[in-house]
């Protein structure tokens, strides 16, 4: 059953962590009509611009202050990048919850000098505050699904799972929000729109020291056997036997020795794990280069051109942000009842369709005025596609589908493919949309296909099977062979994968 301590953990993890990421994409892309001027310009560009003239008498050159804009919307990406390629080291020595409230200071920190920017006439303290962010982003995005998997009983695992996509969207939607003009989207407020996130960072770090570290991290890596039965009994019930789940743990345990740690090197090699590795890049790099970012950066394209008034897609953007979050609720209701693999076929069916009908509404609503609305009804559906099933769905598989002692390297490899492909696709969709315009959703359509068409072909169902058992699966197709458990501290070397030297890289 589900115990009040895990639904308490996974709030504390998940939203105080995963909300960083949401938040601070969504917060620098609300427009917002400046003075009495009729061109629309983000909050901060104008701010940008204004602390130019303050000290060289003279505004910024409109290509330099869209270059520098574009620097302070994509570098967020690079410093999430640096977030995953440093996590495996943090989640190996301090622990999957002590990461988390370590990463906390990436986020406090910046909080406090985006607040101060305006006072200080520095726009330069924004520029480095979203780097600090990127780096926080891309430490929880790694170690969420993490603590979240390995706290989670295995039948609650994919509901509570796509918890970390709905802190996600939630910090999207709250962002939104608060950019409103009417509320904190204004030449006054801004700064505490920026400083609030560090609110959800404070809040974990005051309620997650009193929840469990990860029992598997406990046993199988600190090698705390009491510990570990300790906080599966406050995460199960005392009433509940955990014996059963911590003889699967030492069974993972006794792989992981027979395998050693997995550094990410080792990892691109190591034939026991060439599917999975394979499949959680396709997964994360399907996920950005399907097109959500180019949705979610560039959605007020869309709507101004669908005839919009530039003003008024603001309030579109925030029932965007509605449909996104109760379309990944449903996807949570629905994981442990239908399955992962269902869920990402028929998000990228519906996300593929989306895009091909969307370049056919873009490219004729010129023509036939009436088709406008079409795009934007798109937008919407893509939108629910991805948010039910390439959204939330690829966090729980990636946890799934490998043992402990290959976890962290896989999670720092599957980090830096999101960041990449994410900064990527924010990088290139504006230049990819004035060069070929409507068609570049076609590309994203493609891409939709060729994820699909891998997961259908590959990627197994793991609805209710442990970690091992998900292993065996596994090894059928990367054609090895696993010793029975009985054999596994007595087997011949040659049966056994050779022991894999254990760093960070």
């Amino acid at each position: 059953r589900l115990q009040p301590t895990v639904v308490l953990t996974t709030l504390s993890a998940s939203f105080c962590s995963a909300f960083q990421y949401g938040y601070n994409i969504a917060v620098v892309n609300t427009p917002h009509k400046v003075g009495t001027s009729d061109l629309v310009f983000q909050i901060l560009k104008s701010f940008y611009n204004d602390t130019y003239f303050e000290r060289h008498g003279m505004f910024m050159d409109e290509n330099a202050l869209l270059l520098l804009w574009s620097c302070t919307v994509s570098i967020f990406c690079l410093g999430g990048l640096l977030g995953s390629l440093i996590v495996g080291l943090m989640v190996d020595k301090c622990g999957r919850k002590g990461t988390l409230l370590i990463n906390n200071i990436f986020a406090i920190v910046p909080a406090i000098l985006m607040g101060l920017s305006k006072v200080a006439h520095a726009f330069e303290l924004i520029i480095f505050s979203r780097v600090l962010l990127g780096v926080c982003a891309g430490i929880s995005y790694s170690t969420l699904p993490m603590y979240v998997g390995e706290v989670a009983p295995k039948n609650l695992r994919g509901s509570l799972g796509t918890m970390i996509e709905v802190s996600v969207i939630t910090g999207v939607l709250l962002a939104q929000i608060f950019s409103l003009q009417s509320i904190l989207g204004n030449a006054t407020d801004w700064p505490v729109l920026l400083a609030l996130t560090g609110v959800p960072a404070v809040i974990q770090l005051v309620s997650l020291p009193f929840f469990p570290e990860s029992p598997r991290y406990t046993l199988i890596q600190k090698g705390d056997e009491k510990t570990a039965r300790q906080a599966l009994r406050r995460l199960r019930g005392h009433n509940y036997d955990v014996e059963a789940e911590m003889d699967d743990m030492r069974r993972e345990e006794r792989a992981e020795r027979a395998e050693g740690r997995l550094s990410v090197l080792n990892l691109f090699t190591f034939r026991p794990q060439r599917w999975q590795l394979l499949s959680v890049i396709v997964l994360m790099g399907g996920q950005q280069l399907s097109g959500i970012n180019a949705i979610n950066y560039y959605a007020d394209i869309i709507y101004i051109s669908a005839g919009v008034e530039a003003i008024q897609s603001q309030y579109i953007t925030v029932g965007a942000g509605v449909i996104n979050l109760v379309m990944t609720l449903v996807s949570a209701f629905l994981i442990e009842r239908v399955g992962r693999r269902i869920l990402l076929l028929v998000g990228y069916g519906i996300c593929g369709s989306s895009c091909l009908v969307l370049t056919m509404a873009l490219l004729f609503q010129s023509t036939v005025p009436e088709l406008s609305y079409l795009s934007i009804i798109c937008v919407f559906a893509y939108i629910s596609g991805h948010s039910i099933g390439p959204s939330p769905v690829p966090s729980v598989v990636r946890a799934e589908i490998f043992l402990q002692s290959s976890r962290t390297a896989a999670f720092m490899v599957d980090g830096t493919v999101h960041w990449f492909t994410n900064f990527i696709v924010g990088l290139a969709f504006p230049s990819l949309q004035v060069a070929i315009g409507a068609y570049s959703f076609i590309i994203f359509a493609v891409l939709c296909l060729l994820t699909a068409i891998y997961i259908y072909l590959v990627i197994p169902e793991t609805k209710g099977k442990t970690f091992v058992e998900i292993n065996h699966i596994f090894a059928k197709r990367n054609g090895v062979e696993i010793p029975e458990e009985k054999e596994v501290t007595k087997a011949e070397p040659h049966m056994l994968p050779m022991p894999a030297k254990e760093t960070s890289f």
